[in-house]
């Protein structure tokens, strides 16, 4: 349990160092992590799009709260908890849970804001509950809160269900008879009910004081590692700092103090406003770039010079020229975005680039997007457009409507710049892991070194690979082994991390390739990952301005020996996917795979994401295949949240570097899938249809 302590205050911390400085919308979170009072929730809301690490211990019971705003009236909520020694005194109990929180309708001048709530729907049942609740602001510091709740939320005052009057089925609230992850839909709404209520008054604009009356009488907690309760009054202070922090202090239940740490980001707004790149080359006036040098000597050594200099000055701005041709009025270059997370921004960059060095009486800029060593995208940009644009207020999006943006396949006659291929790179950096919700360690970890080698022999083709090696960690030291009565292609990755001292995370070919008009292909083979070797093929459909993108994949897979280097083992399977990506607008992306899995299930994927202008990235995933929940075993089905940062939302820095982790509740072998590095959708996407316009805010800058 200390560890665990220790483990949720460290990731409060480390939430706490990367986010703005500046104070986001001010929202009181509860115990549970969600809009609330202490307990009981309230009808608020976060700001669309934030993000809210919570921690919170009562006594023997600790929680820790993901909670996301996944548009202005949905939040959800993944929460991680110890409750003591809940079961056995001489062992602590962990529990996953998610929660979903409707806002009905905002308040107004007369009416309150409603909400509807679902706590634990998908879990063990442990709070398991369901809430309507109304908030409203009496005055501009004092908030009234009434709500009335089922499950959890009935332990005390419990009257008979309203709901009955509608349907006899509501008096009666199910036994829990379900395995985690499945949803209790026959619960929901059933059985006693009972009312609670609160008021929050902010004493300032920092501090705010909460009081509340809770209907939660924690039976099942208070069998085992709870004192009972002698008060069902809860009382709190709490502070909230500017840089996003709020600390909170409670009185519990009339006999325990509570302590509550949260910190709301909100992703649209970067840690470093503004950036802190070096800002782009003004426009030169044509007099002076006709008068330079390379542009006055004899045409041959005219195309030569130019291609010099714009190779160096691009390199300057994180640009790589890999591609160079002039003829008459028209100049195309191929390149490729090294330092810039929005491709607009390295398309931009090159244009002005272009427009300062190369000949005055060329026009017309072709920008080719290249990335793996394969054209993408093709922009055009008029020379008279840069220059009328350049201190235009909406410079940038009217440079989006006058640039024409098309397919790279077959447009370019660029030729390739000498000494571009072959070449090699390598690094050296260390590198960490970590294991999360063992129940015997929820938290492990692993830290070491690795080594990184690519060589490029031409366009499109790439040997690379990882060595890693373990300096410390635990993730090795597990003892729980795999029950699965499937094949164990992902259970047994506590026997990969404790056999593997030096390890192959990966050692492949691949070659990318463009089959046709808006079509992309991939073949890679070799140690595709830490658990699979074999051979992957695939091809995209991705029209330059479509919302939708359709691919297909096919793989063979044999299973790697434990210890992570050249050896196989007895396990072989044929994968694939097709695959469909839409843009749902807004920054909403789904995303749907369906096909066979690495254990021979054959089934579905379903992805949703919400993507921020500076490539902040939140998500969640569900898999569900012909493997019963009985076979899959805890946790019914393959699901996950996802969170991805860019390096330059942190630092202000240019960077394409992204940063993310996965929060998978249980790692099972129904529904996994092949890890292969590089697919596609990820490649082409970001030079694509309202990839590349989202982004076009940078043009200029």
């Amino acid at each position: 349990m200390r560890v665990f302590r220790l483990a949720s205050l460290g990731l409060g911390a480390l939430a706490a160092s990367v986010t703005s400085v500046e104070e986001v919308r001010a929202e009181s979170l509860s115990f549970y992590g969600t809009p609330g009072l202490v307990d009981m929730p309230t009808a608020g809301r976060l700001g669309d799009g934030n993000l809210a690490f919570t921690t919170s211990t009562y006594g023997p019971v600790v929680r820790n709260t993901l909670t996301f705003q996944i548009s202005p009236r949905l939040l959800g909520s993944f929460r991680y908890a110890a409750q003591g020694p809940f079961l056995r005194p001489d062992s602590e109990f962990y529990d996953r849970s998610f929660d979903l929180h409707f806002l009905l309708r905002e308040e107004d001048d007369v009416w309150p804001a409603i909400a509807l709530g679902l706590r634990d729907f998908g879990g063990t049942g442990i709070y398991s509950g369901e809430y309507l609740v109304a908030s409203k602001w009496v005055t501009p510091r004092l908030q009234l809160t009434g709500g009335i709740g089922w499950g959890r939320f009935a332990g005390r005052g419990a009257m008979d269900n309203p709901l009955g009057i509608l349907d006899e089925r509501f008096d009666v609230r199910p036994e829990l008879d379900t395995r985690t992850g499945e949803v209790t839909f026959d619960q929901w709404f059933r059985g006693d009910a009972a009312l609670f209520g609160g008021v929050q008054w902010k004493v300032t604009d920092q501090l705010t004081f909460v009081a509340e009356y809770s209907s939660d009488t924690y039976p099942r907690e208070s069998r085992f590692a709870l004192e009972e309760q002698s008060s069902p009054y809860n009382f709190g202070l709490s502070y909230r700092f500017k840089s996003g922090a709020d600390l909170g202090l409670y009185s519990l239940y009339g006999n325990k103090v509570g302590f509550r740490f949260s910190y709301v980001i909100d992703p649209a707004r970067p840690r470093v406003p503004g950036g802190q790149e070096v800002a782009p080359p003004a426009l030169l006036p044509r007099a002076t770039v006709a008068s330079q040098s390379w542009n006055l000597s004899a045409p041959g050594r005219r195309v030569i010079g130019a291609r010099e200099v714009l190779r160096g000055r691009l390199a300057e701005q994180g640009v790589r020229l890999t591609g160079y041709s002039a003829h008459g009025d028209r100049a195309q270059v191929r390149i490729e975005n090294l330092a810039y997370h929005a491709s607009a921004q390295a398309v931009g960059r090159t244009a002005r680039v272009m427009a300062n060095t190369l000949d005055a009486g060329i026009e017309r800029f072709d920008v080719t997007l290249t990335e793996r060593g394969v054209p993408i995208t093709t922009i055009t940009v008029r020379r008279a457009d840069l220059e009328e644009l350049e201190h235009d207020l909406e410079g940038a999006w009217h440079s989006l409507a006058r640039a024409e943006i098309a397919d790279a396949f077959g447009t370019t006659r660029a030729a390739q710049v000498p000494g571009v291929f072959p070449r090699f790179s390598w690094g050296f950096s260390p590198y960490t892991a970590v294991s999360l919700f063992d129940p015997d360690e929820p938290f492990r970890y692993e830290l070491g070194v690795q080594l990184d080698a690519a060589w490029e022999p031409r366009s499109g083709m790439i040997f690379s690979g990882r060595l890693r090696k373990e300096l410390t960690g635990n993730i090795g030291s597990a003892t729980r082994r795999s029950d699965s009565v499937l094949p164990h292609v992902r259970s047994d990755s506590v026997l990969y991390a404790r056999e593997s001292d030096i390890a192959i995370s990966h050692l492949t070919g691949e070659y990318f390739f463009r089959p046709g008009d808006d079509l992309f292909g991939r073949f890679t083979f070799g140690y595709l990952e830490p658990m699979f070797a074999g051979a992957s093929a695939e091809v995209l459909w991705y029209p330059a301005q479509s919302r939708l993108a359709l691919g297909a994949e096919l793989n063979y897979a044999a299973q790697r020996d434990y210890d992570q280097l050249f050896g196989l083992r007895d396990y072989d399977v044929w994968t694939g996917h097709v695959s469909a990506y839409y843009d749902l607008g807004h920054g909403y992306h789904g995303q749907l795979d369906v096909g066979r899995y690495l254990a021979g299930d054959w089934g579905a994927t379903i992805t949703l994401d919400r993507r921020f202008d500076n490539g902040v990235k939140v998500g969640a995933f569900a898999t569900f295949t012909d493997v019963s929940f009985d076979d899959f075993g805890e946790g019914s089905f393959d699901k996950g949240i996802f969170v991805e940062v860019p390096l330059s939302w942190l630092t202000g820095q240019p960077s394409r570097r992204v940063v993310g982790q996965t929060i998978r509740p249980i790692l099972r072998d129904g529904g996994a899938r092949l890890s292969v590095r590089n697919r596609l959708y990820g490649v082409v996407a970001p030079h694509r249809g309202t990839h590349l316009d989202n982004g076009w805010g940078k043009f200029l800058r």
